[in-house]
């Protein structure tokens, strides 16, 4: 049974929250992706984001949409969705991925500096 964040966990995720909602304004609604491996994922991540690692975003987001819904099962980002949020461990494959993501035309990638590591000390 899933249990409700208490503590420091609900205030990083008011806090992301916030952030998002910051970023996606009142026009849209921001979009996390999980840049770490699928194993590192597995072993948790932060709710509602979508597991692509960085070895693979660059195929990922040069698919065709139908070719990505099937082996992501989730709609490919279109090139004008504002609020792309990538975050990794650390920060740096999250800044990576997001520095790829803009050269290939996604203008609304943001990194989540913190990443995972800062949202799992706030949730501990």
């Amino acid at each position: 049974m899933l249990q409700a964040p208490r503590g420091r966990a609900r205030a990083a995720l008011r806090r992301l929250a916030v952030a998002t909602r910051t970023m996606a304004g009142a026009s849209g609604r921001a979009r996390l992706f999980d840049v770490r491996s699928r194993e590192e994922a597995a072993a948790g991540t932060i709710p509602g984001a979508l597991n692509i690692p960085v070895s693979e975003l660059e195929s990922a987001l040069q698919m065709e949409p139908a070719a990505f819904q099937a082996l992501y099962s989730a709609e490919k980002p279109k090139l004008e969705d504002e609020h792309l949020i990538f975050f990794c461990q650390m920060g740096k494959r999250g800044l990576q991925a997001t520095q790829l993501a803009r050269s290939l035309g996604y203008t609304g990638a943001r990194n989540y500096a913190g990443a995972y590591r800062e949202w799992l000390e706030k949730e501990s």
